[in-house]
């Protein structure tokens, strides 16, 4: 039958529309907008169904976001429609319809994406991870005049671990004031600047005693002449910043004095990776970053573990050996608290770095300084001192925990493994949290 053809149908039970602005809709003013979201099943093609039916009618396309949370898919188009309004909205129905998706038309005046300073990335770790701690996070986040512009799930496990990235926030006061949610919850979480300060090539300096190992090295030398728990006590004081540091290593160092040095060949096949230590080294080396070693301990061990996981620097003290033996004391320089701090400026200016983009994560409290001077400090279960004074804490024991700080998810690590072949297992549980 001739006559005007039938415009495709709008289907109202699946289509919600805003009202129409005052102006009119045909004008193909440059400010003139269209936004068409679709919700429902994700599969396969539905991005390339919805572009092809508005594609007809010479729309530009203004701005295009997705995302899929288990499973249920949201899709939204921006156009500058032009005079074409009502054909990308039959069209836009008609594929939504045929994809058998929920569909939402608003008519608008320009882009209307607001301008995004102040961003921030906040980290928030738990084992579990509470609905009432994410809660907690979230009212503080806008009682603080921060938007949270997207979330998303950086591990689901051995913790559980979302990223935040939001808009309009002071990164030292929001930092502040997380703290005390994440001591009140219970959780850990970090805050650091977003943007382009996120990216990039960084230096990753770690402690090594208690925190890329399990063990204090000191004290598996002091098993061997049968003062352990003597060196323990003083190494425990020490850590806690209760004694100074370098008089605390010469003392425990002394009672090592006659051993001989075939002892430091069965410490280093005892010394055990803090589970996760590996993954962590083999993640940063794929990105491109530089790993480094300070340790109030001792360069025969940590060269060994450097060498082993393909580190770049390693800095650490080193035992006088005379006629095969240990004198009881060190040789050169103590590496104390301030020389953590200096070895990683050294560091940092060796690779071209600024400060703010390295990364220091450290347990004691000879780890202050370093901690301090980082662009971000990280308490790995660490003394409380450290943990009060310390940027972040990760208080859950695996250390690629770490890699979630960065932004960087489990799923990213473990293609990145499977995609060279490197065996993807659950982090083991450690023998005891530090």
């Amino acid at each position: 039958m001739a006559g005007r053809a039938r415009r495709p149908p709008h289907y109202p039970d699946r289509v919600t529309e805003a009202s129409a602005p005052s102006q009119p809709t045909d004008d193909g003013a440059d400010g003139h907008t269209l936004s068409i979201t679709v919700t429902g099943d994700d599969r396969p093609g539905v991005t390339g169904t919805l572009l092809s039916a508005v594609s007809g009618v010479g729309a530009e396309v203004l701005d295009i976001q997705q995302v899929v949370v288990h499973g249920h898919l949201t899709l939204t188009l921006l156009l500058r429609p032009g005079s074409h309004v009502e054909q990308l909205r039959d069209s836009a129905a008609v594929a939504a319809h045929r994809l058998g998706l929920v569909l939402t038309v608003t008519e608008g005046s320009g882009d209307n994406a607001r301008p995004r300073q102040g961003r921030a990335a906040v980290v928030v770790l738990g084992a579990p991870l509470r609905a009432s701690a994410v809660s907690r996070v979230t009212t503080r986040i806008a009682e603080h005049g921060a938007n949270i512009d997207r979330i998303r799930r950086l591990s689901r496990y051995p913790v559980t671990t979302v990223e935040f990235d939001i808009s309009g926030a002071d990164v030292p006061s929001l930092r502040t004031e997380l703290a005390l949610v994440a001591t009140t919850e219970g959780i850990d979480i970090a805050v650091a600047p977003g943007g382009l300060a996120r990216r990039g090539r960084r230096l990753v300096v770690l402690d090594v005693d208690s925190t890329l190992i399990q063990q204090e090295v000191i004290e598996l030398l002091a098993a061997h002449c049968g003062r352990e728990a003597e060196v323990a006590e003083v190494t425990a004081r020490a850590m806690a910043g209760e004694l100074d540091f370098e008089e605390s290593l010469r003392a425990r160092v002394a009672t090592l004095a006659g051993l001989p040095a075939s002892v430091l060949d069965e410490v280093r096949d005892a010394v055990e990776l803090t589970p996760g230590a590996r993954t962590l080294v083999r993640t940063l080396k794929r990105l491109g970053f530089t790993v480094g070693l300070v340790s109030g301990g001792f360069i025969e061990i940590v060269g060994a573990l450097a060498d082993d996981l393909g580190i770049d620097h390693a800095r650490a003290n080193r035992l006088e050996i005379e006629d095969g033996h240990l004198t009881g004391r060190v040789v050169g320089e103590v590496v104390d608290r301030a020389g953590k701090a200096r070895a990683l400026r050294e560091f940092a200016e060796q690779e071209g770095l600024p400060l703010s983009r390295t990364v220091a994560i450290g347990d004691g409290a000879n780890d202050l300084d370093m901690l301090d001077a980082a662009g971000l400090g990280v308490a790995f279960n660490a003394k409380p001192i450290v943990q009060e004074q310390a940027q972040t804490s990760v208080n859950v024991p695996y250390l690629d925990s770490v890699l979630y700080l960065l932004g960087i998810s489990r799923e990213e690590i473990e293609e990145a493994d499977l995609d060279d072949g490197t065996p993807t297992h659950a982090p083991p549980v450690p023998h005891a949290s530090h």
